[in-house]
């Protein structure tokens, strides 16, 4: 009997406007992921754009909603929903300013802490028991604006951390995926930040 499919769901904002932005740091996520497995993002349906294949031997569906963030949960229920997925087998990656900027965090389920496309998800879901993985991309400096950080691009020294910031988080994905939550979330939700100087340390 063949497993049943993962769903990894990057969150962003569509539009050029958006892209490259701290947001947006989920659809780079899955974007780098199914370049990285030859998973073609070519389906469209459902105000999401998405594909099949397999990391490890375990059949994955990767998908990102085209529906602004905090609509993200209908494209989400519609996905699950058509391809009878429950939530215990749905990752959800998303930023997260409550971490610092390249670490990460693995969790089972939980409260959507304020992230509009978390609570979307919820609300569409009717369930909290999927999985998240929450990249930090940190906060603004006291005095700045926070809409304006989340939604800004990464500056030139955050640039430089970003591809290391991706690559762990497909690593962690691939764990999750093969070995499940708890496995990935002892591996890597104790790692320190990532750090484009590390010699500096």
């Amino acid at each position: 009997m063949n497993p049943m499919p993962m769903l990894i769901v990057g969150l962003g904002n569509p539009g050029p406007a958006y892209a490259g932005t701290r947001h947006n740091i989920g659809w780079t996520i899955v974007a780098g992921l199914a370049d990285t497995h030859g998973i073609a993002l070519n389906q469209h349906r459902w105000a999401a754009q998405f594909g099949t294949g397999t990391i490890g031997d375990r059949p994955v569906i990767a998908a990102i909603p085209t529906a602004f963030m905090n609509r993200s949960g209908p494209p989400v229920r519609a996905l699950a929903d058509a391809h009878a997925i429950s939530p215990d087998r749905i990752l959800v990656i998303h930023d997260d300013t409550d971490l610092a900027l390249g670490r990460l965090k693995i969790k089972s389920k939980g409260g959507d802490g304020g992230h509009r496309g978390l609570r979307s998800i919820q609300d569409a879901l009717q369930s909290t028991t999927f999985g998240r993985l929450r990249i930090g991309i940190g906060r603004p400096a006291v005095g700045d604006d926070m809409v304006a950080h989340v939604l800004g691009k990464f500056t030139t020294d955050e640039s430089a951390l970003v591809d290391g910031i991706v690559a762990r988080a497909l690593e962690a994905v691939a764990t999750i995926i093969c070995q499940g939550i708890p496995v990935g979330m002892n591996r890597f939700n104790g790692m320190p930040a990532i750090n484009v100087n590390p010699d500096s340390a």
